[in-house]
């Protein structure tokens, strides 16, 4: 509370200000002024005993002196005095506001003398000689009339200070308080509508309620507001917008309790009603809640609507599509669910920034929503996933349009931040009644199709098949049991060696993950890594594979002084981890293996994920003194300005482009150009999938030394390859022996 509005509660509550009405005492004091002194004598006499503290004064200079000293509630003054005469005390007594009744006694019988005593304020008049019970019926009279009007001071300022209390109180509070007549015409309102709605108390005083209350509002206000006619006692509570007289501001929301109060006839008069009969008015407390419904609304927005893009987020869109589906139901119609997925967001996110990021999906949104009808709608599922549900379908070609409009759309340039881009989608269509009949069936279907059109190639779309289902049931299979895999150590690692065509020994090996399923047997890493790559085990896969295979390592390591190295192939998801070099550098020197017998095998599609990090992790490997590889050259989509930039070792062909070689008088161009850039750049070569003569003697003639396939050995658990590479050893010792 400020301390211009303590001051204020202190003067209401009476702590402050002009003093509380003096109230005579229990024994009360009388100044008694004779210039007789027999006279002064007998009238002590006559009224000592009688519970007065009495004073005397023998002249009006003495009685002045008294009165100047102290309080009394009674003067019984003489009014023939020498000098200062009774006349004079009044006149002194009148100027300095001295509070005391005065008895006049006097021998002049001449009427202007009690005139004059009466004039000044005189309580009465006595003519000497005076009955004595006549002089103690005045002194009775004059205490008991001041004793009444002192108190009647009393409570008028009480009442006073109460009033002063409750009208600060009504002014303070933080609500509007108004009353109203049978009428609806305002009779009271607080200051505090000055503040909020910027109009003046007085200037609303005999105005009606409805030039107050919003014209949307009225019809309700002027509802509860008619109760106010009906004789009876009630209560109400309603939220309205009233109006404002601030600039700019367009009304505010209140929450108004209302009741209804009694109001007497003769306060307010009013035509055909008794004077006995009574009106019932309104008496009424406004809060405002216009920041509190504001916050309401956001809230309500915010559960409905993507903040972003301004369009509904999945739970609006269920509801809508739940309402589509009852419509189709009835009608017997149909109605399409598409799951659009925008092509390598996240790549443009990660290098462009959030914000940028951020631009690009309310642009693509914005593009996608102007290929729809009104009745569509259109939703933000995810970052970039968006979905759609088209209601009352006339032909199965009409999300085949909407699917093409919307890749037309995204097809020309987005500019963000001086930039031009460029962006692709993957669509899912699926169809009611064929490819489901609920909401969650009709969203998960789309999204299927959508991931079956992703791992096609991306920018299209593809319809809802079965066999979709049948792939990701399968998915979750595989997942569940790689997890119980992990736990119960069915995963083992196998080995496939690399040789070196002029020598045939081995040189190396590839590490190969393999699965030793319960129900299916040994499973290829192909059957289930995918799986892996998508649930995020990967990373838990990949750590138990590090281990496994420097484990494996150190036992190659005793077969003798040369020690071949290992390939592991680590994924993009792993690499992209902070803490994969530490953990590799800690594994390492927990099994003593030297960092030159390890080879990082990385695909060349690191190169458009996030290019620059993953050059930093091969150089930190390379500073290690691992070797770096680049698995599958050639099937994706690296750049060679990139590859140039690669701190790497090794290049491998893929089987994909060694299959073909069935005649080596025949020319293979991407092979030989692969080795060709390989020698550019100094690198070692490995060609991947030998399998028959033709093939390894076509690639040794291009340049190839190294190859690895079923040509010479297929993958082998780590027994049969320290097998082999105890026999390679024990046949390179006996050679080297004299003759």
């Amino acid at each position: 509370m400020s301390n211009n509005n303590a001051m204020q509660l202190d003067f209401a509550l009476g702590t402050r200000g002009p003093q509380a009405p003096h109230i005579p005492h229990q024994t009360p004091r009388l100044l008694l002024v004779d210039d007789e002194p027999r006279l002064l004598e007998s009238l002590c006499e006559l009224l000592k005993n009688r519970g007065f503290t009495l004073t005397t004064a023998k002249n009006g200079t003495e009685a002045i002196s008294r009165l100047s000293s102290g309080p009394f509630d009674l003067v019984i003054l003489d009014l023939r005095m020498p000098e200062v005469t009774g006349h004079d005390v009044m006149d002194y007594m009148n100027v300095h506001q001295i509070d005391a009744n005065v008895i006049i006694t006097s021998g002049d019988s001449g009427i202007e003398a009690a005139i004059g005593a009466l004039r000044r304020g005189a309580y009465d008049y006595l003519r000497k000689p005076y009955p004595r019970e006549e002089l103690l019926k005045a002194v009775q009279n004059a205490l008991q009339q001041r004793r009444l009007t002192a108190e009647n001071k009393l409570i008028a300022d009480q009442l006073e200070s109460s009033e002063r209390i409750y009208r600060y109180l009504v002014d303070s509070s933080p609500d509007i308080i108004f009353t109203l007549d049978h009428l609806g015409t305002v009779t009271f309102v607080n200051h505090r509508i000055q503040a909020l709605l910027g109009f003046r108390a007085e200037e609303l005083i005999g105005r009606h309620y409805a030039e107050l209350v919003h014209s949307r509002d009225l019809e309700r206000a002027n509802y509860v507001f008619s109760d106010g006619q009906q004789h009876q006692r009630w209560s109400r509570n309603l939220e309205l917008r009233l109006k404002s007289n601030h600039v700019g501001d367009q009304g505010r929301v209140f929450s108004v309790e209302l009741m209804s109060v009694p109001l007497a006839t003769q306060i307010m008069p009013a035509e055909g009603f008794a004077q006995s009969q009574e009106h019932l008015g309104i008496y009424g407390v406004a809060r405002d809640i216009t920041e509190r419904k504001r916050a309401d609304e956001l809230i309500a927005y915010q559960a409905y609507y993507d903040v972003l893009t301004d369009l509904p987020n999945r739970v609006l869109f269920k509801d809508r599509l739940s309402l589509a589906l009852l419509q189709a139901k009835r009608k017997k119609g149909g109605l399409a669910v598409m799951f659009v997925d925008l092509d390598r967001f996240k790549v443009i996110n990660d290098s462009l920034g959030h914000q940028l990021g951020d631009v690009l999906l309310q642009q693509a949104s914005a593009r996608l929503k102007s290929c729809l009808r009104h009745s569509d709608t259109l939703s933000r599922f995810g970052a970039d996933e968006f979905n759609v549900v088209l209601p009352e379908l006339d032909t199965v070609q009409d999300p085949t349009r909407v699917a093409q409009a919307f890749l037309d759309a995204l097809r020309a340039p987005f500019e963000l931040g001086g930039q031009i881009i460029h962006i692709t989608a993957s669509i899912g269509v699926a169809v009611y009644p064929k490819d489901g009949e609920s909401v969650d069936d009709l969203i998960r279907n789309a999204d299927l199709a959508m991931h079956a059109k992703k791992s096609q190639g991306r920018n299209g779309y593809k319809f809802f098949e079965l066999s979709m289902l049948n792939q990701s049931f399968e998915q979750i299979s595989v997942e569940s049991g790689l997890r119980l895999a992990l736990s119960l150590g069915e995963l083992e690692m196998y080995y496939q060696p690399q040789v070196d065509v002029k020598t045939g020994r081995v040189m190396g090996a590839e590490a190969l993950m393999r699965w030793n399923h319960p129900q299916r047997g040994f499973l290829g890493a192909g059957a289930f890594l995918p799986f892996a790559e998508e649930s995020g085990l990967i990373i838990a896969m990949s750590d138990w594979m590090l281990e496994a295979v420097c484990h494996d390592l150190l036992a190659w390591n005793t077969l003798g002084d040369e020690r071949p190295y290992l390939s592991i192939n680590i994924s993009p998801h792993y690499l992209d981890r902070g803490d994969f070099y530490d953990k590799l550098k800690s594994t390492l020197e927990r099994y003593q293996i030297a960092p030159s017998q390890l080879e990082v095998e990385v695909t060349e599609n690191i190169c458009i994920r996030n290019p620059q990090a993953a050059i930093e992790q091969l150089h930190k490997l390379c500073q290690l003194g691992v070797r770096v590889a680049i698995d599958d050259f050639g099937t994706g989509y690296s750049s060679l300005a990139y590859l140039h930039r690669f701190p790497i070792h090794v290049l491998k062909i893929d089987r994909s482009f060694v299959m073909p070689i069935e005649d080596d008088s025949q020319q293979f161009p991407v092979v030989l150009a692969i080795i060709s850039i390989a020698k550019g750049l100094g690198l070692k070569l490995v060609a991947e999938g030998v399998e028959t003569e033709v093939q390894k003697r076509y690639l040794e003639q291009a340049g190839c030394q190294t190859f690895q396939g079923y040509y010479y050995h297929r993958p082998m658990q780590q027994s049969a390859l320290m097998s082999l590479l105890g026999s390679q050893t024990a046949s390179l010792n006996e050679r080297a022996r004299p003759q």
